[in-house]
Parts: structure tokens; C-alpha cells; sequence
């Protein structure tokens, strides 16, 4: 894998990880676009996982590094209930919990429809679908008038969040981009929504690591990427960081528009590529 290829696919992934536009359909359709085959071969599909494994490490560190005393508050707090067994005091540790509430639908759907999505969905098609649509679903949620703060965040949010979040396993939905949709919907502000998302996505990019990575070093033949790879994580980790604090300082003084304008605009891009034959319509 050229080294190039590395960089701009770390600096994709950082961006669309935690920017409303879809990181894995975003990380199917550069490829696509610019007809890069970097993972073909017998050992294709083991290669990109592991190459995966190490863009969402470089996203979880910039997250968890911006964070880091949120989440240093988030574990103290709800630890306590392990060692207690009392419901949480305040509202750190109740935070915790209901964080941690909100990553079961999609980590339950993860696990028994991981097969099907990888097979079925994940086609440029459904991607510049799923861009589009799922891009006007995020305009108007963030129309409405929300007023709620962080702190009003209970059990039904995390449950109706959570859900949401599931659909992001299809490739072009945009975790970040339905959390902020469903968060929104049920009348978090701009701030809180932003927040809501990104520190939801710690528990799901932390067990999607895991899990991957259990695969690679089950799967071997990983050591010819580890320069790759190493690049992979600066770059995804330092794009990561920008676009966790420039989307936090956008939603300060603007709405969420710009990024159902890009996604839209993509999403039409894309479906005009595919009827002008300039690409085949097959998975990536």
C-alpha cells in the first residue's frame, strides 16, 4: 500500500468520522473514485480490516484526547456504581451509564447482521443514497427548536439515540451525522447534540477496535501494512482532533446545513458518475 494512499485515507477517515458525511462510505468510495486496489488478493479482505483497525485507533485517541476530562470524570463517577451498587449521585455518573446504554442497539445489531451488511450494503449506489437522504433526515431534525442542555439526557434519549446509531452500520448513513439527527429530533441543542454524538462514539469505536483487532492477529499477514498503518493512525488521529473542534465551534454560531449541502451534493455527484458509466456500480 503507497504510502499516499495512507495519508489521504487517515486524513478521510478523520474528518468523516466525526463530521456528519459518512467515514466508511466515504472511506468505499475514494478508493472507487480514484480506482485504488490496495487490498486485492487472497488476503484482500483480512488486509483492509486491519488497515481499518488502525484509522478508527487514530479516531479514538483524538476524540478521547479531546475529552479526556469529560471522560476522566464519566469513568470515576460511574465506576462507583460497580463498587456501591447505589444508583448514581449526579449527573456525571448517571451520564456514564446511559452513554454506555446507547451503544447496545447498534453493538447488538453489529453482531448478528455483520455478515449481511458487509455482503449486501456498501455498494456506491446505496452510498450516494443513503448520503442523500439520510443528509435531508439531518436538515430537518436540525430545523427544530431544541433547548436541552447535556445534563437533560435520560434513559428514553440514549434508547432512541442508540437505535439510530444502529442504522450507521449501513455504509453513507453517518454515525455522527444520525446521532446528531436523533439527538436534535427529540430537542437537544446544536452543542449538546455535537457532544452527545462524539462522546457516544467512544464505547462504539473502542469495541469496533477490539473486535477487529481480535480478527487481525487471528487472521495474520498484517506485518507488510505496519508502516501503513502507523501513518494511518497519525493521520486519521490529527484530522480526527480538527474536526472534533472545528464541528464544536461551527454549531456555536451556525446550523448543520453546510454538511447536508456537501452530502447532498456528493450523493448527486456519485449518482451521476454511475449513470455515465464513468465507474462500475460494484462494491468496493
Amino acid at each position: 500500500m503507497p504510502i499516499i494512499h495512507a495519508i489521504v485515507l487517515g486524513i478521510v477517515q478523520g474528518f468523516s468520522e466525526f463530521l456528519p458525511i459518512s467515514s466508511s462510505g466515504h472511506l468505499l468510495l475514494v478508493p472507487w473514485l480514484f480506482g485504488w486496489d490496495d487490498f486485492s488478493g487472497p488476503n484482500g479482505e483480512s488486509l483492509k480490516k486491519s488497515f481499518d483497525v488502525a484509522l478508527h485507533l487514530g479516531t479514538f485517541f483524538a476524540v478521547l484526547g479531546y475529552f479526556r476530562h469529560d471522560v476522566k470524570v464519566y469513568v470515576v463517577e460511574g465506576t462507583k456504581l460497580i463498587f456501591t451498587r447505589t444508583k448514581p449521585t449526579n449527573t456525571d455518573g448517571r451520564l456514564a451509564w446511559l452513554f454506555v446504554l446507547a451503544t447496545v442497539p447498534a453493538a447488538a445489531v453489529g453482531a448478528l447482521f455483520e455478515d449481511k451488511i458487509d455482503t449486501v450494503l456498501g455498494t456506491p449506489f446505496i452510498i450516494a443514497l443513503s448520503l442523500i437522504g439520510f443528509g435531508l433526515l439531518l436538515g430537518w431534525a436540525d430545523r427544530k427548536t431544541g433547548r436541552r442542555k447535556l445534563e437533560d439526557f435520560h434513559a428514553p434519549d440514549a434508547l432512541k439515540v442508540g437505535v439510530a446509531q444502529a442504522l450507521a452500520l449501513n455504509p453513507g448513513t453517518s454515525r455522527s451525522g444520525i446521532t446528531m439527527t436523533a439527538a436534535r429530533w427529540v430537542g437537544f441543542d446544536r452543542d449538546a447534540a455535537v457532544r452527545i454524538s462524539f462522546i457516544m462514539s467512544l464505547p462504539v469505536i473502542f469495541g469496533a477496535v477490539v473486535f477487529k483487532m481480535l480478527s487481525m492477529v487471528s487472521d495474520g499477514g498484517y506485518e507488510d501494512l505496519l508502516i501503513p498503518m502507523a501513518v494511518g493512525i497519525v493521520t486519521s488521529f490529527i484530522a480526527g482532533l480538527i474536526a472534533v473542534w472545528g464541528t464544536i465551534k461551527l454549531v456555536s454560531t451556525h446550523s448543520l446545513m453546510p454538511f447536508v449541502i456537501y452530502r447532498v451534493t456528493v450523493g448527486v455527484l456519485m449518482l451521476i458518475i454511475l449513470a455515465l458509466g464513468w465507474r462500475d456500480n460494484i462494491a468496493v
